[in-house]
């Protein structure tokens, strides 16, 4: 039973934690492909450089600005100010790339501030401690929850496949009708410069026997 959970927990669950430099006036992106409603946890930790003691520490006055769009729609899903030690949740209404972008909330272009920025995005449902006296929990009630939550995964998996593969036969099927519609016209142009040839033709034959 725990290879088991471990098995699942391995595939269906997806976390990334870690760190980069930026300056001050910069913005970096991370692209993360979701199923549809799927929810998104992200906890983030800012670090400005400090010359006089020459080291990474807090600078209360720094703040960080999060912001996440689906891609290509540029749909806005996040958009929030939060401080230099911050979370943010969201949840995939469409299935596709959602771009998460971080930057600060400093505006001087001349400024040559340097930030560490560590960063933990967790994807997948959240789901909530009912219960918070653990003692009372058997073992196996909590192994339960676990094949729950790691069936809702799977499910939603499944779900995200199904629309990818929707989005692919809609696809095929009109590059299918362009190709035909495509064949007919060449076939209509062919047939009229036919036609034409024989009415040029057939005038000619005429002209020379007339003559």
């Amino acid at each position: 039973m725990r290879l088991l959970l471990a098995v699942f927990f391995f595939f269906f669950s997806a976390a990334h934690a870690l760190h980069f430099y930026l300056d001050a006036n910069q913005q970096r992106c991370f692209i993360e492909e979701l199923p549809t409603d799927t929810v998104v946890q992200g906890h983030y930790r800012a670090l400005e450089w400090n010359e006089q003691e020459q080291a990474y520490g807090e600078n209360p006055e720094l703040g960080i600005i999060v912001d996440v769009q689906e891609e290509p729609s540029g749909h806005v899903v996040v958009h929030s100010i939060g401080p230099l030690d911050g979370r943010f949740t969201f949840t995939s209404h469409e299935a596709g790339d959602h771009s998460i972008c971080l930057s600060t909330n400093y505006t001087s272009w001349f400024s040559h501030t340097h930030i560490r920025l560590y960063l933990d995005i967790v994807v997948g449902s959240t789901k909530p401690d009912v219960e918070h006296d653990r003692s009372h929990v058997s073992e196996l009630a909590a192994k339960v929850r676990d094949l729950n939550s790691k069936l809702e995964d799977i499910r939603r998996e499944q779900q995200y496949q199904r629309e990818r593969e929707e989005d692919y036969r809609d696809l095929s099927e009109a590059t299918n009708s362009r190709a035909v519609w495509y064949s007919v016209a060449q076939i209509g142009v062919l047939l009229g410069t036919c036609a034409w040839q024989l009415r040029h033709l057939k005038r000619f034959f005429e002209d020379r026997k007339s003559r």
